[in-house]
């Protein structure tokens, strides 16, 4: 890890559509998980139920297509040997950080079942026993290596078979069982097996949203980002845009067969975000490298060159705020009972606690852009 110096300009100008997207996405990222109430979002800020999906649901699709993108542009012209270490070394780094996200703040509050009085070493130990293993940034670290891997040692027409094979393996495999989260899906009986229900998201119990299985299909998007990254390193919009809506059209006629879902990252959902991802990314391109319409982008530029301070700082700060009790509420509460709550419609008001959240963050990454302060990994 790394405190690295920007890019070369002549590199930057020609990234600055990719940062720009990075940002948004990483923008949207800490503004869908950070609502002033979960009690009161518009439907736009959560995700889907189960099957469907909403635009919060493009965010972490969108994220890691970046990273299949920016794999491509980083390993460019390195020594095989030198790319696998940078590889294993950045990919086992970003788990770390989920890992150490997750277990913050290293001990658990609260009254703990089946113990008296507990004691810190009791607190200690029952975080570690119920610790998620499987999170956000563990399946960006997994994804990243497994495709910059395959990407190393394999040729173009190689991966596109091996995506291929993963989208149609993972619909054989899932499809043995229900689609439903009741009675248990394959992907939720995986993820028990794995890891055990106390390693798992807390709010599902018996299933992870991150879990292993789903985590195959995963791959396959950011695959499908080093696969396009030719096209935006010299800015072909025409195909990205066209390859990016018959990715729309399949996604969307995959799913009377195979539902688009986030929690199971089935493959028609893979094919639909991989497709929006290159619509999206191909509109940033033909309006900020070739037509410099860019006034509006440095925001999104200072959030893209950081995005994973923005994740982990924000992370930890929304841990902290929630954990400081000001009388019988969390500071959070507290500060959006007092500037929020009364002034407001709630869902209004929910979001603009959200929205000073994400701004805030701009103002913190904002004085590391203006250092030259950027973390790599």
């Amino acid at each position: 890890m790394t405190v690295a110096p920007p890019p070369s300009p002549a590199t930057r100008e020609r990234l600055v559509s990719l940062d720009v997207f990075r940002g948004i996405t990483i923008a949207s990222m800490l503004l869908v998980n950070n609502p002033g109430t979960w009690s009161a979002i518009f439907w736009p800020l959560g995700h889907a139920e189960w099957h469907g999906w909403t635009p919060t649901d493009l965010i972490f699709p969108f994220f890691l297509f970046i990273v299949g993108v920016t794999t491509d542009l980083s390993l460019r012209g390195r020594p095989t040997g030198d790319a696998v270490r940078r590889i294993l070394k950045r990919g086992f780094l970003i788990i770390l950080f989920g890992v150490l996200l997750s277990w913050f703040p290293f001990y658990s509050r609260g009254e703990l079942a089946g113990i008296d009085n507990p004691t810190m070493l009791d607190r200690i130990m029952w975080k570690i026993d119920h610790l998620r293993i499987p999170g956000v940034l563990q399946r960006i670290g997994v994804v990243y290596m497994v495709a910059a891997l395959i990407a190393l040692k394999t040729t173009r027409r190689q991966q596109i078979v091996i995506v291929v094979a993963i989208l149609l393996g993972y619909w054989a495999i899932i499809t043995r069982g229900p689609l439903e989260p009741a009675p248990e899906t394959v992907a939720a009986t995986v993820d028990r097996a794995v890891f055990g229900e106390k390693h798992l998201w807390s709010q599902s119990k018996t299933w992870d949203p991150e879990g292993p299985l789903s985590t195959i299909p995963a791959v396959a998007t950011g695959m499908l980002g080093i696969l396009v990254a030719p096209w935006v390193r010299e800015k072909r919009v025409r195909e990205l845009a066209l390859y990016g809506a018959m990715g729309l059209l399949a996604g969307l006629l995959w799913d009377f067969l195979f539902p688009i879902n986030k929690a199971l990252w089935t493959s028609s959902y893979v094919v639909f975000t991989a497709g929006f991802a290159c619509v999206m990314l191909a509109l940033c391109i033909w309006v900020i490298d070739i037509h410099h319409v860019s006034g509006w982008t440095k925001p999104f530029v200072i959030y893209g060159v950081n995005p994973l301070v923005a994740f982990v700082g924000s992370g930890l700060m929304a841990k902290i705020i929630d954990m400081w009790k000001i009388g019988p509420v969390s500071f959070k509460t507290f500060t959006y009972q007092l500037v929020y709550e009364p002034y407001f419609p709630p869902k209004v008001a929910s979001l603009l606690w959200g929205l000073t959240f994400v701004l805030f963050w701009l103002g913190v990454l904002w004085i590391l852009y203006r250092r030259k302060w950027f973390l790599r990994v």
